[in-house]
């Protein structure tokens, strides 16, 4: 088990009613200790990355880092680009061979987004790889991507169509969430989630995952949520570890052992999410 399609892993979640984490990782630490800590739960693991982690590093060194930790995995592990508006990154992305896209076309009227995502689609099947597709942007900004309001609802009717014509694989659904954290307690719309899925037997993703309840993660992925994404939370424990290690030992100069405490609270994060999610031991 190395590097597999987006579908290798959602497929067997959304038919048994359990979630795959998809962490955004943003260097090497944060990369291989997620690839570890799948390993330790026997989990599938989704590896996402920003737009803005992208123009950090470059599209290359990404994928040069993931092919080479991921191919030494005994875990299926997937790389997904997550929340881009820009057509050019996602074909850049898909050319160097990454596994999926997240086109993000919420900032696009209906019939825009509809049209860029199918032309995007078709594309990713040149290369065997696999489209998210999300219409109205959810709440909070994200890596530099987003909006503090949720965009306009459509309708129930809207939805599924741009579901199933528009050639994605999986969909990310308005239903009250938010990226970042959480400034009071969201009011989560199951009965959307719920009709998309009866009426196109498709998994859905769920954005803005951090700071969630474990009923709320638990009800929406017996509902049909096969991916749940998981961003502010990994860097919280990211920057935590970092400080309360250099805190505790203010005269101590030893970047192995910084980093290699930070890594170990990213695998426990790891190891925690999967256990929630109901990965565990599906690998």
């Amino acid at each position: 088990m190395t590097v597999v399609t987006l579908p290798e892993i959602m497929n067997p979640a959304f038919e048994n009613r359990y979630g795959v984490p998809a962490f955004n990782a943003f260097d090497d630490i944060t990369m291989d200790g997620l690839i570890k800590g799948a390993e330790e739960s026997r989990s599938p693991l989704i590896i996402q990355i920003s737009v803005k982690t992208i123009k950090f590093w470059g599209a290359k060194v990404i994928q040069d880092m993931f092919s080479n930790m991921a191919e030494r995995a005994s875990v299926p592990v997937t790389l997904h680009l997550d929340h881009c508006p820009d057509p050019e990154i996602v074909k850049e992305c898909l050319r160097l061979g990454w596994n999926a896209v997240l086109f993000d076309g919420s900032s696009f009227s209906f019939e825009e987004n509809f049209r860029t995502t199918q032309e995007i689609a078709k594309y990713a099947a040149q290369y065997g790889a696999h489209v998210e597709g999300e219409v109205v942007p959810v709440t909070g900004v994200e890596d530099d991507i987003g909006s503090e309001t949720e965009g306009e609802l459509i309708s129930i009717e809207e939805a599924i169509a741009f579901v199933k014509d528009s050639g994605i694989y999986c969909y990310a659904p308005a239903i009250g969430t938010a990226h970042g954290f959480y400034k009071a307690t969201p009011q989560i719309r199951y009965g959307r989630m719920e009709q998309i899925v009866a009426a196109t037997n498709t998994p859905m993703v769920l954005h803005g995952g951090s700071g969630l309840s474990d009923d709320v993660f638990l009800r929406l992925i017996s509902l049909g949520t096969a991916k749940v994404n998981i961003s502010t939370a990994l860097k919280q424990t990211y920057a935590d570890s970092f400080r309360t290690y250099l805190e505790e030992r203010p005269t101590e100069y030893n970047p192995l052992k910084l980093v290699g405490a930070v890594h170990s609270e990213v695998i426990k994060l790891t190891q925690h999410y999967c256990k929630l999610f109901g990965s565990e031991g599906k690998a």
